[in-house]
């Protein structure tokens, strides 16, 4: 979501807005192995409701050519330093020529602090759970060089304000006529198999609206078990609110799919993916009432992705990913350093 507000306040800068999206090769290159494949970035992206169009494949650095051959007025980053190998500013050249706007960068969460959470395995980053000072102290070690903190790779607490929901929502009401779905889950780590799904669940009508349920922290960990779910609601919400498939979300739906929740939102239809549908606390099926309405159905999403297989892709790259975040925390306190004395010299 992170990065879904970036997008979102580059296009707010004005009428279309393209996203170029590096390959897999450009990424390990610059910055370590990518946890998804380019493929799956380029569904990604495509899915924020704010894109209008991506450029695949583009290059890591930012060139005039790039801009003309899109047609763009101008490219827009986040306050947040990008270096190439060798340590230059990647946006030099646009900087130069007036073509670069910069946006704010969302503070408290990167996606170092994901993936601390996935290899630390406790539930500290939970909405209702008391800071872990264990875990404090692990995330002050993971992504961490020797030599203190760089603000952009750092841990920072994500505070959920009605200002962020209202700007991620789409505010649009149901019409006459829409087929009103209703989806439910954790849709942690929001990703292309959740756009699959979501993608395939928009295509059963003819005008749909989707009503995503979102499920409190404390009851996706009783039916995942582990430290899931990795990203806390707050966090859940702003990831589904940006998929462009999405029309309204329940912050904390009840786990049973009930009659007043039917009633009150005028479903038409309630789906769920192929995944396992664990029972309700007391053993019966949280579908049981679509079912008996005769309203539920399943929809294949054609992906086997899940947030398992990616925690598993992070837990494989696991070393790699600590070296690079070290590396990119050295690079980043250079920069820094470099900046205090160019200001210090100036006065």
């Amino acid at each position: 979501y992170g990065h879904s507000n970036q997008l979102r306040q580059a296009r707010a800068m004005g009428d279309y807005l393209i996203v170029g999206v590096h390959t897999d090769e450009e990424i390990a290159k610059h910055k370590g192995p990518p946890v998804f494949t380019q493929e799956e970035r380029y569904k990604m992206v495509q899915a924020i409701k704010w894109v209008d169009e991506i450029a695949p494949g583009a290059p890591y650095v930012t060139t005039l050519e790039t801009l003309d051959k899109y047609n763009c007025d101008f490219c827009v980053h986040g306050d947040d330093i990008t270096l190439t190998i060798d340590g230059k500013d990647t946006y030099e050249e646009v900087k130069t020529a007036g073509r670069y706007r910069e946006c704010k960068r969302t503070q408290g969460v990167s996606t170092t602090d994901l993936v601390g959470r996935m290899l630390l395995m406790t539930k500290a980053h939970h909405s209702n759970i008391d800071e872990d000072l264990d875990y404090r102290k692990h995330t002050d070690n993971f992504g961490k060089g020797p030599k203190g903190h760089s603000p952009w790779t750092g841990v920072s607490q994500f505070l959920q304000t009605s200002q962020k929901i209202i700007q991620f929502a789409s505010g649009k009401e149901p019409q006459p006529g829409d087929t009103i779905i209703y989806v439910a889950g954790a849709f942690d780590l929001f990703h292309i198999g959740h756009v699959d799904f979501l993608e395939k669940v928009h295509q059963l009508a003819e005008s749909p609206y989707i009503i995503a349920g979102l499920h409190f922290d404390q009851e996706v960990n009783r039916y995942k078990g582990k430290n899931y779910p990795i990203m806390n609601i707050h966090e859940r919400t702003l990831s589904v609110l940006a998929c462009r498939y999405v029309s309204e979300v329940v912050i904390g739906a009840p786990y049973a799919v009930t009659a007043d929740l039917l009633d009150h939102f005028k479903v038409t239809l309630v789906c769920h993916g192929m995944t396992e549908v664990v029972p309700d606390k007391d053993g019966s099926d949280p579908y049981e009432e679509p079912k008996r309405r005769g309203i539920f159905q399943l929809v294949d999403s054609g992906s086997n992705l899940t947030t398992d297989l990616i925690v598993q892709r992070i837990i494989k790259n696991r070393l790699e990913f600590e070296a690079r975040n070290q590396k990119k925390e050295a690079k980043e306190l250079a920069v820094l350093e470099a900046m205090k004395r160019l200001e210090e010299e100036k006065h």
